[in-house]
């Protein structure tokens, strides 16, 4: 089960915190590949961005553990 975040109090789904990290990772790897030059081999390029966001969505939620509640 993935924790929630208490902040201030105020409970935040960890789904959200993970969707919003994931949000800017993906913003970040499409500016390496606009700056890299590959993002012009993309045919349709709003498909790869939702496609990578997914991607790293499926990372993030593999990949960070699942602990209990962080305050």
């Amino acid at each position: 089960m993935i924790a929630d975040l208490s902040i201030g109090g105020v409970l935040i789904p960890g789904m959200l915190a993970i969707a919003c990290l994931a949000l800017v990772l993906t913003a970040a790897v499409l500016r390496f590949l606009s700056a890299t030059g590959a993002s012009r081999q993309l045919v349709f390029r709003p498909l790869v961005e939702v496609a990578v966001f997914f991607i790293l969505f499926g990372l993030l939620l593999h990949g960070l553990p699942a602990i209990g509640p962080i305050h």
